[in-house]
């Protein structure tokens, strides 16, 4: 039987922008912490169809909206999206919101 790994060492310091959220879900409550990742740096790497999806995308359209504004098919605006979350390594709208939004 694999010994278990040894837990990574604890940073000195907690990461630059910590937050913690308390969730309801159901009748218990979650507690997350979260930290934005470097997402702000990566933009550059966005292509100009890509940065025009991400704002469409943050403004809560829909890959058949996106597709119809720009003038593309769903599959397509699909493939940009992959590729934008992949580039700025989030999994979700709502983590590629939180990572291109500005700090407060």
């Amino acid at each position: 039987m694999a010994r278990p790994r040894d837990p990574e060492p604890l940073p000195e310091r907690p990461p630059s922008g910590l937050r913690l959220s308390r969730l309801a879900v159901g009748t218990a409550e979650v507690v997350v912490l979260s930290y934005p990742v470097a997402a702000q740096a990566e933009l550059s790497r966005l292509t100009t169809a890509e940065s025009e999806i991400v704002s469409l995308l943050v403004r809560g359209c829909s890959n058949a909206e996106i597709a119809a504004h720009r003038g593309t098919t769903v599959r397509t605006v699909s493939k940009q999206v992959d590729s934008v979350y992949k580039k700025l390594g989030v999994h979700s709208r709502a983590e590629l919101a939180l990572a291109v939004a500005p700090d407060r």
